[in-house]
């Protein structure tokens, strides 16, 4: 066409129409790009550019009317079909609604109106000139760039989002186990509540859809206690009352060196060390109230602390259970442990604590004659309800204090 209008019919031009008009001939795209996908791209960055999912939907009915897949090169990407046509293709749309969300598509620049002088839409055809009225997909496709960046960023945010929820929920597991385990080593003291109580109201405040800000104060929340928790847990008075049991340890492991027989039952390491009986009955009575659940209830990185040879022999990362089950499996089968014996740990165990005791095993891994033996005889006594792995690594923990 000779000229092509800027004022659409009987409706006035605004700001939205002429940054469309002037948009310079730098910023369209070198090559054509599929109009579903470009769709797909606004859909993710649809808050950037101000329309809704209903806009979005309206946009959808008219790049259907597009003949070609993509958008760009030579062709003319006007489209002239009735408001009638519009609706039956939205699924009967009320024509007054749909009016309002073409209004929105142009006002964000992303439609333009071609508008006849009668303002009908329609192609004239005079042998090779075509010459549409409608709407011009245009803008759309010069913005094509920008959609995808603006999508990019939101998948970005997406991504960082998810990496902070799981970081929050990973937190607030190990505060809970925090809180349990020292409960058992310091009853009494009110902080333990006040990490129960956070870690439900966490838990709580996840099942909701948070943003970036909530869930960064939630950390520093998190993080705060989890240090406060772990300088009580690590503290003098922690410390010399894991000492006595890490003592019946120690010689429960020592006993071993000549026999695997001493090694099932609490009560025969304790009367080997030269412990009075009264207590080697309350260490077992400590063992049957721990071991009422498989998850170890010691914090994972007081496991690490205590068993630093397991880094020597597995180059992974260990900051999570799962992680220290890994490495287990890792090492099992150099110790000499068959598949049968680490199976049957884990049974019995759960697969923390058998993680636990391997990792144990190996820090001690000169003393002990008979990996495989001395695992078994381990599951035994977990089966009969009379193991946990707590004073195995205090025992570890004493022994590298008091080296």
């Amino acid at each position: 066409m000779e000229y092509t209008p800027i004022s659409p019919f009987m409706r006035p031009i605004s700001h939205a129409h002429l940054r469309v008009i002037e948009r310079p001939e730098a910023s369209v795209p070198a090559r054509p790009v599929n109009k579903w996908e470009l769709l797909r791209e606004l859909s993710k960055a649809q808050a950037a550019f101000g329309v809704s999912e209903r806009d979005l939907t309206v946009l959808q009915g008219l790049l259907s009317f597009f003949p070609d897949d993509a958008l760009g090169g030579n062709a003319e990407m006007v489209v002239f079909p009735s408001n009638k046509a519009i609706c039956e293709r939205l699924n009967g749309m009320p024509c007054s609604t749909m009016r309002r969300h073409l209004a929105r598509l142009v006002e964000a620049g992303l439609l333009q109106r071609r508008d006849s002088p009668n303002g009908k839409r329609y192609v004239r055809k005079h042998g090779e000139d075509r010459v549409a009225f409608g709407f011009d997909l245009s803008p759309l496709y010069c913005q094509s760039e920008e959609i995808a960046r603006a999508a990019e960023a939101v998948r970005e945010a997406e991504e960082r989002v998810r990496r902070l929820r799981e970081v929050v929920s990973l937190m607030r597991r190990d505060l809970a186990a925090l809180a349990e385990f020292g409960d058992e080593i310091q009853p009494g003291l009110g902080f333990w509540d006040q990490l129960r109580d956070k870690a439900a109201l966490t838990a709580r405040a996840l099942r909701r859809k948070l943003s970036i800000e909530d869930l960064a104060a939630y950390r520093a929340d998190l993080e705060a206690l989890l240090d406060q928790a772990r300088n009580i847990i690590d503290g003098p008075e922690t410390e010399e009352m894991n000492t006595n049991d890490a003592h019946s340890e120690h010689h429960h492991h020592n006993s071993n060196k000549e026999s695997i027989d001493l090694e099932p039952a609490l009560e025969k390491s304790g009367a080997a060390a030269g412990v009075p009986d009264v207590d080697t009955d309350e260490a077992v009575a400590d063992v049957d109230e721990q071991d009422t659940r498989h998850l170890p209830k010691i914090p994972l990185h007081l496991v690490i602390a205590a068993c630093p040879s397991l880094k020597t022999f597995y180059q992974g990362e260990i900051r999570h259970w799962h992680q220290l089950f890994d490495a287990a499996c890792h090492v099992r089968p150099a110790m000499g442990i068959s598949a049968s014996a680490w199976e049957e740990a884990q049974r019995f165990m759960g697969p923390e604590q058998a993680s636990i005791v391997v990792a144990a095993m190996l820090e001690r891994f000169a003393d002990i004659r008979s990996p495989g033996g001395y695992l078994r005889a381990l599951t035994a006594k977990a089966a009969a309800g009379e193991f946990s792995c707590g004073p195995m690594v205090m025992a570890l923990i004493g022994r590298r204090n008091a080296a």
